[in-house]
């Protein structure tokens, strides 16, 4: 069976044939299994894979030790939706043990979910209306925050809603700023901060590869809020447990009110958190607060059991140490291959993350990206993956490294690069 004939099948009763946004490529692609770092689809192609489903996959594909934990937990127990289970306290346990926001957490389903959340109890507690995002950050497919992602030029600084059908109260009630611009967020906290619930934030914005933040604008934003009485969140969906057992705040050095994580926390399973300050969390309804908050599948004992063997597993430093030591060697690799070739490529990104951007001169915020050559950047990640290297096909989108890939895997990587970049610079003149 090819990949061709069984997508028609799933484009016959499946809406494009494919079940989240961006997952349909150009080629289509059926999987058939997956297996440490790599990728199998239903023609026996082998991929080296850096996508890493968005993220998730921090320590390799089918990793044994979460198997194991998720079926042990399948053969003791399943759904009860009452009641809690010791996996739920113990992940809560962890979450509050490491990272620094937590003084309590909620488990969850998924990072829109956790965001929604958050959102909401932004406004119940300030008893205000209006929230801050910025420019390139993503924070799930909620009406509140679904808008100025990666945005056409003409859209910057305008509202730029992510999809039709969106409630335009909430399109209204979201200002969207600039990212590591101090002076603009001062001006519109300044002067609206008296309606503003919450500014949330992607401490890394790696919705549109990596940009790192400016650590001004970082304290900037924990300043205005405590003098503003406005909730801080962080949305470490991304960022937390990939960057660090405490995400990348603990890094920052910028403590958020709430914190939401997801994707990292469980290699793949599908868990999420809300955690943050005791006086904001009590507000929800489970602990008989006003701030509705339930799911059927929240806390579910197949996603918390694989959280916590996950966790266990990054406890060991090692896995970290792997982990950026072989993304700063992707990194540094890419950009060298690119600066021998003459190809104007910035290759960003921190820890186990790496984005080569086709393109020269500084980058602080999504506008500086415009200058990508979207085509190239393309092409490239296209010919990668032809070549059995998986790059999401997607331009400014960020690679993964996870414990499961090897020193020889980066070589590897490096090699069939140069020859990708080679022939590009040839035929693109780059």
């Amino acid at each position: 069976m090819s990949s061709a004939s069984l997508f028609q099948r799933a484009q016959a009763v499946t809406p494009g044939g494919v079940n989240s946004a961006m997952r349909a490529l150009e080629t289509p692609v059926v999987w058939e299994r997956t297996e440490g770092a790599h990728m199998y689809d239903v023609e026996g192609r082998r991929y080296l894979d850096y996508h890493a489903a968005f993220g998730p996959i921090v320590l390799g594909h089918n990793h044994p030790v979460i198997n194991r934990a998720v079926s042990a937990a399948i053969n003791q127990i399943d759904l009860l939706g009452v009641g809690t289970t010791e996996f739920e306290i113990r992940l809560a346990e962890k979450v509050v043990e490491h990272v620094p926001s937590a003084d309590m957490a909620l488990i969850v389903g998924s990072g829109t979910e956790a965001t929604y959340h958050a959102s909401r109890l932004a406004r119940a507690v300030t008893g205000r209306m209006k929230l801050i995002k910025f420019q390139g950050c993503f924070h799930g497919g909620h009406d509140y925050l679904l808008m100025n992602i990666i945005s056409p030029p003409e859209k910057i600084g305008q509202k730029d809603p992510g999809s039709a059908g969106m409630l335009p109260e909430a399109i209204a009630n979201t200002i969207v700023l600039p990212f590591n611009d101090s002076e603009a967020l001062e001006q519109t906290v300044t002067s609206q901060g008296h309606d503003i619930a919450a500014i949330i934030l992607e401490p890394i914005p790696h919705n549109i590869g990596c940009v790192l933040p400016e650590p001004e604008f970082a304290r900037t934003l924990r300043d205005l809020c405590d003098e503003h009485g406005i909730v801080l969140v962080f949305d470490e969906v991304i960022t937390g447990f990939r960057h660090g057992l405490g995400g990348y705040q603990e890094k920052l050095g910028v403590t958020p009110d709430i914190t939401t994580m997801a994707k990292a926390i469980a290699n793949g399973y599908p868990c999420a958190v809300v955690a943050g300050r005791a006086d904001l969390m009590m507000r929800f309804s489970t602990a008989g607060g006003d701030v509705f908050l339930a799911g059927t599948y929240n806390g579910h004992p197949v996603a918390t059991s694989a959280a916590l063997a996950t966790i266990e597993q990054l406890e060991d430093e090692s896995v970290y140490e792997q982990l950026f030591r072989l993304g700063e060697k992707a990194r540094q690799g890419l950009q060298d291959i690119a600066d021998n070739l003459d190809i104007s490529m910035i290759v960003a990104g921190y820890g186990s993350v790496f984005v080569p951007y086709f393109m020269s001169g500084s980058i602080k915020r999504y506008a500086d990206l415009l200058r990508n050559n979207t085509e190239a950047d393309i092409a490239f990640r296209t010919e990668m993956i032809k070549r059995g290297v998986f790059m999401f096909p997607h331009a400014m989108k960020r690679n993964h490294v996870s414990a499961a890939h090897t020193e020889a895997d980066i070589d590897h990587t490096l090699s069939v690069a140069e020859d990708v970049l080679r022939e590009m610079s040839r035929k693109f003149r780059l």
